[in-house]
């Protein structure tokens, strides 16, 4: 008994079951109202941020030196975190478009992209250790009190304040399209909000002398910053992990398959990250339809409209196939 077997457009013979293959077709970036991809990002603004916030943190250091300030030594070492951070979402965004420009060679057929994951992914992790290393100056100095230059600190650590801020609104407008943007965005406004500890800090010992308060303030920037740091490091070890990307609900993508015309069961359904831009998904649907291309383009439309989901790759099965036998 002889059946259909689609493979994007052509048309074989095959006995058993119909097969439907979709590989080169369903790629879509964009779609759903938003424009997905690292050229989205800008890697402008990474090059911009890099080169401002890294002459800030000479200055900052030195400006500690001069003052005998261990406060503003210590925000020094936090924006050369972030120095870093920014380093690590800047060159990953660069691969990502390498690959995508075909650069990615032969062997990484999905080219560049999980660097995006990977860099979201040390960006949390490097959060964590700059509050670690914050949280220990706080408590040394809660323990042992020291006079501080709290004109200088104010000073500086408010130029820091107002650079931080600029370039985290950079990446505001797309931190919620991509994770890595939202990594490097939360980089910067942890270290704003440090900044603006710092002056409110300062100011305060200005005026009482209470050189306690500085590792207070401190303390608190830390609970602030790894409250917002969390959800970065659950969602990128996620995507690392090839789990489907945070706001996708795979009962509900499969619930929608499985109410198109014709179709019977879906199994075999995967749903994962490319990037933390880009999504893949494969399926198998077993289905009783004469026209398997159509069904394709069904499941394609129902992919993208509805889940923003453009790489895709379905296997259409008129019947029960050993892998499935309760279809």
């Amino acid at each position: 008994m002889a059946h259909d077997h689609a493979h994007d457009h052509d048309d074989h013979s095959h006995a058993g079951h119909d097969h439907s293959h979709d590989h080169g077709h369903g790629h879509s970036h964009g779609i759903g109202g938003h424009h997905h991809g690292p050229v989205d990002t800008g890697d402008w603004r990474y090059a911009v941020g890099l080169i401002v916030n890294l002459a800030f943190v000479v200055c900052e250091f030195g400006a500690g030196l001069w003052a005998d300030s261990a406060a503003l030594m210590a925000d020094a070492g936090h924006n050369l975190s972030d120095v870093l951070g920014l380093a690590m979402a800047g060159g990953a965004a660069w691969l990502a478009r390498k690959g995508r420009h075909g650069a990615a060679g032969a062997k990484r057929t999905y080219g560049f992209g999980k660097a995006t994951v990977l860099a979201a992914l040390g960006n949390a992790l490097l959060l964590i250790f700059a509050c670690g290393a914050i949280a220990f100056e706080a408590m040394r100095r809660l323990a042992e009190p020291a006079p501080v230059a709290s004109g200088v600190i104010m000073i500086v650590a408010g130029i820091g304040f107002v650079i931080n801020l600029g370039t985290a609104l950079m990446f505001m407008k797309d931190q919620h399209k991509d994770l890595n943007v939202r990594g490097a965005y939360l980089h910067m406004m942890a270290d704003a909000g440090v900044s603006l500890g710092v002056v409110v800090a300062g100011a305060v010992i200005l005026l009482t002398g209470w050189a306690v308060i500085d590792a207070v303030v401190s303390l608190l920037i830390v609970a602030v910053i790894m409250a917002g740091t969390w959800g970065l490091l659950k969602d990128s070890v996620n995507l690392a992990l090839d789990a489907a990307p945070n706001g996708l609900d795979v009962a509900e993508i499969n619930a929608a398959f499985l109410a198109l015309p014709g179709v019977s069961a879906v199994h075999d359904l995967h749903v994962w990250g490319l990037s933390t831009t880009d999504t893949a998904l494969t399926a198998h649907l077993v289905h009783d339809r004469p026209d398997a291309e159509a069904l394709l383009a069904e499941a394609q439309a129902v992919a993208r409209s509805r889940f923003d989901i453009g790489h895709t790759t379905f296997q259409l099965e008129s019947g029960a196939l050993p892998d499935c036998p309760s279809c």
